[in-house]
This record gives C-alpha cells, sequence and structure tokens, in this order.
C-alpha cells in the first residue's frame, strides 16, 4: 500500500510574451504584488516559434521568463492560472491582451505549465486548469517530452531551468532544515 505523504513545495515560474519589452516590465512588478520578489529574471528572447499571437498583440513577439523567491504549494497552480488570466485580461486594450502570462512550477524532478485546454497527457487541478507535464529531469538536464513546446527544448532555455533547479534546490533544503528544527524538542524538555 503507498502513504499518502505531503508534496514538495514547488517553485513557481512566469513566462511573460508581448511585443513591447516595456509591457513585459511592467507585468513582471505586477506579478510581484501576487507573488512576492523575483529571484531569476532572463534575459529578453525574441519570441518567434508560432504566430499564432501575432494578429493579437502584434510582432515581433519578445519574451522573458521570471521566478518567484517564495515556493509555492503545487496545488495552488490552477488558481495563480485563474490570477494570471486576470491580469492578462486588465492588461488588454479593446479586448485583445497585450501579454500572455504563462505560469508554471519546477520540481527537482519536472516541469510543469499550467493551461486551460485539456490533452491527453494534461492532468485536471480543478477551476478548468489542467497541469501539463513538459519536461522531465533526467542525467542532469530537462528533457523535452513528445509534446513539449518547442521554446522550452530550447537549449538556452533548458540551461536557464537547470541553474532554476539548483536555486530551487537550496531552498528546498532551508525549508526540510526549518521542519526538522521545528519537530525537534529542545534537550532538558521543552
Amino acid at each position: 500500500m503507498s502513504t499518502p505523504r505531503q508534496p514538495k513545495p514547488a517553485k513557481l515560474f512566469v513566462s511573460v510574451i508581448s511585443a513591447a519589452a516595456r509591457r513585459i516590465s511592467a507585468t513582471l512588478s505586477e506579478l510581484t504584488a501576487l507573488y512576492g520578489t523575483l529571484d531569476f529574471v532572463s534575459a529578453l528572447l525574441p519570441f518567434n516559434y508560432t504566430n499564432y499571437y501575432h494578429a493579437e498583440m502584434g510582432q515581433p513577439l519578445v519574451r522573458r521568463y521570471a521566478s518567484f523567491d517564495g515556493l509555492i504549494q503545487q496545488e495552488d497552480l490552477a488558481l495563480i492560472k485563474l490570477q494570471t488570466n486576470l491580469l492578462e485580461e486588465k492588461l488588454s486594450v479593446e479586448k485583445n491582451r497585450t501579454v500572455n502570462i504563462d505560469p508554471g512550477y519546477l520540481l527537482a524532478e519536472r516541469l510543469v505549465l499550467a493551461s486551460g485546454k485539456n490533452y491527453a497527457h494534461r492532468i485536471y487541478l480543478g477551476h478548468g486548469i489542467y497541469a501539463d507535464l513538459t519536461l522531465v529531469y533526467q542525467n542532469k538536464d530537462y528533457r523535452p517530452l513528445s509534446w513539449t513546446y518547442v521554446d522550452y527544448a530550447e537549449p538556452k532555455v533548458r540551461a536557464w531551468l537547470r541553474a532554476l533547479r539548483q536555486k530551487y534546490l537550496l531552498q528546498l533544503r532551508g525549508v526540510e532544515q526549518g521542519e526538522k528544527n521545528r519537530n525537534t524538542v529542545p534537550e532538558g524538555g521543552g
């Protein structure tokens, strides 16, 4: 019999795409009000993998990945996706999005994105949101799967994610040490 255990907290990150770098900066500022301090922000990267967003947001598109200093509970991803959808609406102009915000989380063994779209490899989380298993960590790297978006399979993106994983592992050790200290009774009673 498997014994249920509390899952480890996860490292929240976002991808923000826009035709204007200043909109990405403003969006990241809004997100810090919701999720706390940013601890990793990627360089501004061209987003030229698809023309899906061109009609709505214009072109050329650019993207930034960013992560937040605090850890989240994995089950919070669905509500975070709903919040980022609301922020996209708030930042829209004449009902057209000016930014696309994709939240996800990173664990030592995998990277998961949130999606409002069902598909064979996506698991329903609740509130109309699905978990998209995007990358798995094997042999010292995040490895793409047959359905992984091309941009997440890029070596430059996976290098950034490996660095983010190292930060996450340090944070996780701190969380686990804190829990261990709380569960330890000091000598002489307590």
